[in-house]
């Protein structure tokens, strides 16, 4: 049973009785208090027993399967009074406070036999699953003062996925992938370029790209001047691009408001768009002490729609990442050689210690690329001296600097790249050195 505002009301519209006796008959003053609260009571219960049972209605849900972070989806809940009595009360939708729902409460008004559909604005403000287990309904009386509650259970969940905001530079990247693919032949063999076709010879080729058995087969009348072919070459596909993130401890720092294992998917998703477009094969593993999550053998569209699918559900451990069993992931993901790249952080010699002592084994056999964000407040922080407190936040962040230079320092010693950024530089930066690396027939 509940209460409702109204009963405070109702009671304390008392008070003027008890005044009134009390000054024209002190004695009676008890009485009349007493009497009062009983009936107060008594009204109380009567209305509350002739309030419907909220255990009547019936309820389902109609839910989109997922939505990007930061987008609004319309979540339904559709409520069946299957009694004969009109239900009047609130319905609070109890959703995780992270599902963003617009409003928690919700009158209804719904007769005997019939059905309502109330509709929730939900605007999630973190990634995963978004779960709602119940729905808690209040019945109230004919009076309004009191009524029935009950929780009815309906259960529900949402998947918020990663927002891939990045892909807004996807189009440029795209542009100059396409200058170096099998679009935009090229006359030069290289490494990492192999045989496109063979077209006629015009002023200006290097004599060098001749074919003579070509030119040969063409079979020119003996008047005509015979036609030269030559042949054109184009960057290697079906490379290998092998993604690992680092989801332990490190990854669920924030920097400018966005944990580092946000930034690293979304600097994930944006070379695996770029990578499969230029016909790569790629693959995605999220490790700390074991696989959290996997994507392999899917391209096209398939891709991104897998691996948005294996991190959304995924939040950092605060646990020491294992390295030493990511060279046996990268041999289970491709025996030949592939491009490595390694998500994580770098800005402290002892946490890197771990991925430092791995790194030989995979620069052995793969190129390998370390990808770390970094803190643009540092970065301002530098400048800034104008006060006692300003000098001692540089020196920090000098500090912190000069931590990044060593460990990135002592990354290329070790035979690999290193790439680093703020949260939205990161991205963009990944996809560069990956189209740096492909024009450069290092793949």
């Amino acid at each position: 049973m509940v209460v409702t505002g109204r009963f405070v009301a109702f009671v304390a519209v008392g008070v003027v009785p008890v005044v009134v006796f009390g000054a024209l008959a002190p004695s009676a003053a008890g009485p009349v208090l007493v009497a009062w609260l009983l009936l107060c009571i008594a009204i109380v219960m009567v209305d509350a027993l002739l309030a419907p049972r909220p255990s009547g209605l019936k309820l389902s849900r109609v839910l989109p399967a997922r939505v990007r972070l930061g987008e609004s989806v319309t979540a339904e809940l559709v409520v069946t009074n299957t009694g004969r009595r009109r239900v009047r009360g609130v319905l609070r939708d109890a959703w995780q406070p992270s599902a963003g729902a617009s409003t928690s409460r919700q009158r209804i008004d719904l007769p005997g036999g019939e059905r309502r559909m109330l509709t929730l604005r939900l605007t999630p403000l973190r990634r995963g699953e978004r779960r709602v287990e119940f729905v808690v309904l209040r019945s109230l009386g004919p009076l309004g003062v009191a009524g029935r509650q009950a929780r009815i259970d309906a259960p529900g969940r949402i998947r918020v996925l990663p927002p891939f905001t990045s892909r807004k530079h996807l189009p440029s990247r795209l542009a100059r992938l396409r200058e170096l693919d099998g679009r935009t032949a090229v006359m030069v063999r290289g490494q990492g370029t192999e045989f496109d076709s063979l077209r006629e010879y015009v002023r200006g080729d290097d004599v060098r790209s001749i074919d003579w058995r070509a030119t040969a087969r063409q079979g020119s009348p003996v008047d005509a001047p015979q036609r030269l072919m030559v042949r054109t070459w184009r960057p290697e596909r079906d490379r290998r691009v092998v993604i690992v993130v680092d989801s332990a401890r490190t990854s669920a720092a924030r920097v400018d408001d966005e944990p580092r294992i946000d930034t690293a998917f979304e600097a994930s998703l944006l070379l695996a768009a770029l990578a499969s477009h230029a016909d790569d094969r790629v693959d995605l593993l999220v490790w700390d002490r074991r696989v959290r999550g996997r994507v392999q053998g899917a391209a096209g569209a398939e891709l991104l729609s897998r691996m948005v699918d294996a991190m959304a559900p995924i939040e950092p451990e605060l646990i020491e990442a294992d390295w030493a069993g990511v060279p046996a992931l990268v041999r289970q993901a491709t025996s030949g050689h592939a491009l490595v790249v390694l998500i994580t952080s770098i800005e402290a010699p002892g946490a890197a210690s771990g991925m430092l002592a791995m790194l030989p084994q995979l620069t052995r056999r793969h190129r390998v690329l370390v990808a770390s964000v970094t803190d643009p407040t540092a970065l301002r922080s530098v400048g800034d001296r104008h006060d006692l407190e300003g000098v001692y936040r540089a020196a920090s962040a000098e500090r912190a600097l000069l931590d990044v230079a060593r460990v990135s320092a002592a990354i290329r010693r070790l035979g690999a790249d290193v790439v680093t950024g703020s949260p939205a530089d990161l991205p963009p930066a990944l996809a560069d050195r990956y189209i740096a690396l492909k024009a450069a027939g290092q793949l």
